[in-house]
């Protein structure tokens, strides 16, 4: 191993192979049988979507039609996060095609939106007033991201996966900790708690659920059969599709979704970005979302940087993970929007000249990271003031959920609402999103347009970041998400680190203090709101200190990462402390 970067304790420690690095980004076709052949195993954020999905797979179902069944759940049990009335994206290995795809299921704007959009009397929204309002919520797109996930790697037919979601909403779920603690005082004074039918199925006789509580919803069952039944067309259309809108138009601030929105929302498919990384591959989901440019970008310029030094030490790979990571949120933020709209020099970014160029620019602790320019450094065309900088700061919510199954495939699925019970309106059964507040507002900085500013059938930047990494033969390796907001960048570029590089086990990685280093203030988690005081992250805070990093000791991050690691002859599975997640393996 060529690291262990404060340890849990030496016996803890893995041996790692670690080989040059890959000079190419061509995939290694798999071959042979799966080493893992006839095991299986799925992480997410509460134990009955584990088992709805691990029960999927032994009915003969893929790492798709698990993942389906998964999430249903998951948007009845913890609807603070995620659920029917969201998104996300969804990255597929499929081991026989040698393909790695991604499902951009991002939620879009109305057809009619402008740049002003959440300008109203000439006034801009604020953050708050925006998200309640009806203009936060783009078309609801997770239905939509099951249909075309299954039509292209689904094993069972269209129908079963939805079978567990629909029997616990009839029956009944427990209330979990989680939900329970979500249900401040803000959300009953709030549009949640005040609107009369998503007042009554939160806060029953006025008072909030309580862990323990059992709750049925029988809209979402309806929902669910009727989707089973007729596919997405139930959704998108008829008396489910009006009741959205009928949702978003309602209030003083109504939004301006249409029918015709849903009916023409279209799910993309795209190669997934990938890179290369020691003897490995790490692929994720091209913009909208951050991950495939971000994952790889601090990950590369992490290890250009580590060369460099003449010393490799803990404290000098901490160090150069936190520069790495600065550099790396620098680019995203200005750089990163939905590629329909602006130009994202993805290529560029991910170019091997432009990492060497912006590892040895100099950059040191505590200064201030600024984008860097890759038109200027490799093709002498400045583009980094062609639109404005860009600092938009959506609140975390989100979920996330990695699956490998029996044959191989791996699924690595983050879907969200946006904040904590999205809009906080309902409809059906669920919440509807508040996505479009990922958008900047305002959308003019400096003088001139960010790129993600609003626009008409636009996807918002996202932040979701779903990983999978593939190793030297070509077969999974890693599943890797989290939520977290903004803060998604970070808290899964430290499971990547800390597995292929710093010789962590998946649960080790997902319980590693957080690290988020977006702007010159570098978030370091030195306790948690259940946990306690951490002594390797008061550790790492007194270290990048006294480095010379502008350090900021946070308390509970949430994070939410779900991971699952296949090592030659075992899978590890990893579940945030943070929350309610488990990961479980199954074998036929």
């Amino acid at each position: 191993m060529r690291h262990s970067l404060l340890a849990f304790a030496a016996s803890l420690t893995l041996v790692a192979c670690v080989a040059p690095p890959q000079t190419d980004t061509s995939a290694t076709p798999a071959s042979g049988e799966w080493r893992l052949a006839g095991r299986a195993m799925v992480s997410a954020a509460d134990k009955r979507a584990v088992d709805a999905a691990l029960d999927v797979m032994k009915a003969g179902g893929s790492a798709v039609d698990a993942a389906i069944a998964a999430h249903t759940v998951l948007g009845l049990v913890e609807p603070q996060s995620s659920g029917l009335g969201g998104g996300g994206y969804m990255v597929v290995y499929d081991r026989k095609s040698n393909t790695t795809v991604t499902f951009d299921g991002r939620e879009t704007a109305p057809a009619t939106a402008t740049a002003d959009y959440f300008t109203v009397n000439g006034h801009n929204l604020g953050y708050i007033q925006a998200v309640y309002s009806g203009k936060s919520i783009g078309v609801p797109s997770a239905v939509a991201l099951y249909k075309a996930a299954h039509e292209k790697y689904g094993k069972l037919p269209w129908g079963p996966q939805f079978d567990a979601a629909i029997k616990l909403a009839d029956d009944g779920f427990i209330v979990s900790r989680r939900l329970a603690n979500s249900l401040g005082a803000r959300f009953q004074t709030g549009p949640l708690g005040t609107t009369p039918a998503s007042g009554a199925y939160f806060f029953p006789n006025g008072k909030a659920l309580a862990v323990g509580d059992r709750r049925t919803n029988p809209e979402y069952a309806a929902t669910l059969r009727s989707v089973a039944k007729e596919g997405p067309s139930a959704f998108y259309s008829g008396a489910i599709a009006q009741n959205i809108i009928g949702a978003v138009q309602a209030g003083d601030i109504k939004g301006d979704l249409s029918l015709k929105d849903l009916a023409n929302y279209k799910v993309l498919v795209k190669p997934a970005v990938c890179g290369p990384f020691q003897e490995y591959r790490i692929c994720s989901a091209p913009p909208a979302s951050s991950g495939g440019v971000a994952m790889n970008q601090i990950m590369s310029l992490y290890e250009a940087i580590v060369a460099k030094n003449d010393d490799v030490t803990d404290d000098t790979l901490l160090r150069d993970f936190v520069l790495a990571e600065q550099l790396g949120y620098a680019d995203r933020d200005h750089y990163v929007a939905d590629p329909d709209a602006v130009n994202v020099p993805v290529a560029d970014l991910l170019n091997p000249d432009y990492i060497k160029a912006r590892a040895n620019s100099g950059f040191a602790p505590g200064d201030a990271p600024e984008p860097g320019d890759p038109g200027a450094v490799l093709h002498n065309k400045p583009i980094r003031d062609q639109w404005g900088r860009d600092t938009a700061a959506p609140q975390p919510g989100t979920t996330h959920m990695s699956f490998v199954d029996f044959e191989g495939n791996a699924v690595s699925f983050t879907a969200t609402v946006e904040g904590p019970f999205g809009s906080s309106r309902w409809a059906n059964g669920f919440v509807l999103n508040n996505q479009l507040t990922d958008f900047t507002r305002p959308a003019m900085l400096n003088g001139k347009p960010v790129a993600n500013a609003p626009g008409p059938g636009k996807r918002p930047r996202s932040s979701m970041s779903p990983t999978i990494v593939l190793d030297k033969s070509g077969d999974v390796f890693m599943v890797t998400g989290s939520p977290g907001g903004n803060s998604i960048v970070g808290y899964v570029a430290k499971t990547l680190v800390a597995v292929l590089d710093w010789g962590k086990t998946a649960q080790e990685a997902s319980s590693l203090p957080n690290i988020v280093a977006r702007g010159q203030l570098v978030r370091v988690e030195t306790s948690d709101t259940t946990a306690g005081p951490n002594p390797i992250g008061k550790a790492w805070a007194t270290t990048l200190s006294g480095m010379g990093f502008k350090v900021q000791e946070v308390s509970g991050e949430v994070s939410g990462l779900n991971l699952i690691v296949a090592r030659k002859d075992r899978f590890e599975g990893g579940a945030d402390p943070r929350r309610e997640g488990v990961a479980i393996e199954i074998v036929k």
